[in-house]
Parts: structure tokens; C-alpha cells; sequence
């Protein structure tokens, strides 16, 4: 079964975890947001594709979801006498792979080709194509001035109030090589738990990726909100502030038209009749992945409502 998903970071890369327990790891194929992409210190990061090559490989660090397992921060407290930004946490071990996709960048080699480098090193089997090669970036209008994603989540802790979002770069994003081809070929599409604000919706915004998708004949998603609120991240919160409700059924209205079935927790099967109203077919089950078998149980679940 070939099996392409639609990832943001920490959410993505759990169901990841789980999906390669039920299918191949080399029939999957995990197209990964860069919206959230940003240049700190001289240093190109991408968030999300390392997350999930990091969880993949089995080296992230599990109890924060981001960065390398037993990493230290030495050179982040060294960078504080030269007055240079350490509110973005980058482990010693973790600045390797920054320093790395930096250089690769600069010699003329395009962000698809340094994560399939990068795919290798960690010895990944899952395909991971970043959404485009070219500039998104996501940007978050907080009580009037707009700032980089980055900013607001981790800088301000998601604090102010959310008047807007948007994506630079978004309408001359072309598809990176593979992506639209991974989507036509897979056998079931899957949104995982991820932020579909922030993570989904610039994916779902690069040139024919949308149209793919809607397409394809089978695509389930999975909603990150559970009990009115996110497992992590502000998801909750940017949805509230584009006028969506903080339920599966926000969900549902965001990915109507392109999900064909969707699962929702077992605390919200109160709202599967209005979710099927909209002609999305619904699965009730347990969507907190605390564990590996949780992960397992998820992604086996979320399959067999597709190919049902």
C-alpha cells in the first residue's frame, strides 16, 4: 500500500511512528510544510523536516517533540555574550544539521535534494519531500503588526491576540519534485493531527496541490483538536481567530471538499453526524498517541476508514 501524508512537525511525525508499524516504511511518502522555515544567526532551519526525519530515525528528543535526544547547549549560551538570538533552541548536535542544509543551500542545491541528503544520513526509509523549493513563510498578524511564525509560537509563546495569517511567497510556490506524483500514486492520503491553520493549509496552497488531492480517491484526516483543544501547539488558537469553531467539526469545514473520511476522538463523537452532514465519513477512536502502540492503533485505524 502506498501510503503519502501531509505533515507539520510533532504531530505528524508521531503518527509517522505509528504508520511505518502498519505499511513499509518505503511506501510512505511524507510531504512536509516549510511555511515555518526561518534563517536564524546565518543558519537555514526547517522545523518541520527535521522533526520528522528526527523521529523516524528514532533520535528526537521524545519528552519536548523537537531536537535531538541528549543534546547540549553549549554554543547557544556561548552565542548569548555576542548579543546574537538564542530564543530559538538549537541543541550542538542539532546546529550539525542546520550547518549542513545552510551549506548545501548556498552551493546552488535546491531544499528537495539537501532533505534527501539529510534523509539518507539518518538512514530514513519513508520518502520526505519538503512542499516546494521555493520562499513560503508564514507569517502571524498579532495585535496589528505581522511577525514570522517563529515569533509568535516560540519568542512570544503564542501570546497576543491572533488577527490573521498569512503565507509570503505562497502564490509563485511551485511543487517540489515528487509531490504531486506522490499524491496521484498513493493509494490513501492522509492529513495527520497536524496544525491545519499553519501546518496543512500551506501545503494544500502550493501550485496544484489542492486539485491533487481533491482528486484522490481516498483521503482521510485525523483532527487535532480533542476536547476543544490542541494536544500541542496553538492550533486552537489560530483557529479561533480565523473564525473557525475549536472542534472536529471546525476541522471538517476547514478540509471539506478534500477529505473523503475523517477520524475524530472518542470525548467528541458527539459531533460525527454533523461532520457526516457534510459528506465525510466518520471514525471514532482513541487519536492521543501516548505511546508506540497508541501510534500503531491510530494508524491502522485511520487506513482501514480509508480503504472502507
Amino acid at each position: 500500500m502506498r501510503v503519502t501524508c501531509l505533515c507539520g512537525g510533532v504531530g505528524a511525525a508521531r503518527f509517522l511512528q505509528g504508520l511505518v508499524q502498519v505499511v513499509e516504511p518505503s511506501s510512505v511518502t511524507a510531504i512536509v510544510n516549510t511555511g515555518d522555515d526561518v534563517e536564524l544567526n546565518g543558519l537555514m532551519i526547517s522545523p518541520d523536516i527535521d522533526i520528522v526525519i528526527y523521529t523516524l530515525a528514532g533520535v528526537v528528543d521524545e519528552s519536548k517533540g523537537w531536537g535531538l535526544r541528549g543534546d547540549t547547549f553549549n554554543c547557544l549560551r556561548a552565542m548569548e555574550r555576542f548579543g546574537l538570538e538564542t530564543w530559538f533552541k538549537l541543541g550542538d548536535m542539532d546546529l550539525a544539521t542546520h550547518i549542513f542544509r545552510t551549506m548545501m543551500l548556498r552551493r546552488g542545491f535546491k531544499l528537495s535534494q539537501v532533505t534527501e541528503a539529510e534523509r539518507k544520513a539518518f538512514n530514513v526509509e519513508v520518502k520526505v519531500i519538503p512542499m516546494t523549493d521555493d520562499k513560503v513563510t508564514t507569517i502571524v498578524k498579532v495585535e496589528g503588526e505581522w511577525v514570522h511564525f517563529q515569533d509568535y509560537m516560540v519568542k512570544m509563546a503564542c501570546q497576543g491576540v491572533v488577527e490573521g495569517v498569512g503565507f509570503k511567497g505562497i502564490e509563485k510556490a511551485k511543487p517540489a519534485p515528487g509531490v504531486l506524483e506522490a499524491i496521484r500514486e498513493a493509494d490513501v492520503v492522509v492529513i495527520p493531527p497536524s496544525n491545519p491553520i499553519v501546518s496543512i493549509t500551506p501545503i494544500l496552497s502550493v501550485q496544484g496541490v489542492r486539485e491533487a488531492v481533491e482528486k484522490a480517491k481516498r483521503v482521510v484526516a485525523i483532527s487535532p483538536i480533542v476536547g476543544g483543544k490542541t494536544i500541542k501547539g496553538p492550533a486552537d488558537k489560530l483557529m479561533a481567530a480565523l473564525g473557525f469553531e475549536v472542534s472536529p467539526k471546525g476541522v471538517a469545514e476547514i478540509y471539506k471538499g478534500l477529505a473523503k473520511s475523517m477520524v475524530i476522538d472518542e470525548v467528541d463523537r458527539n459531533y460525527a453526524p454533523a461532520i457526516e452532514e457534510m459528506g465525510i465519513k466518520v471514525g471514532v477512536t482513541n487519536t492521543i498517541m501516548r505511546d508506540l502502540e497508541a501510534k500503531r492503533s491510530l494508524a491502522s485505524f485511520a487506513l482501514k476508514l480509508a480503504m472502507g
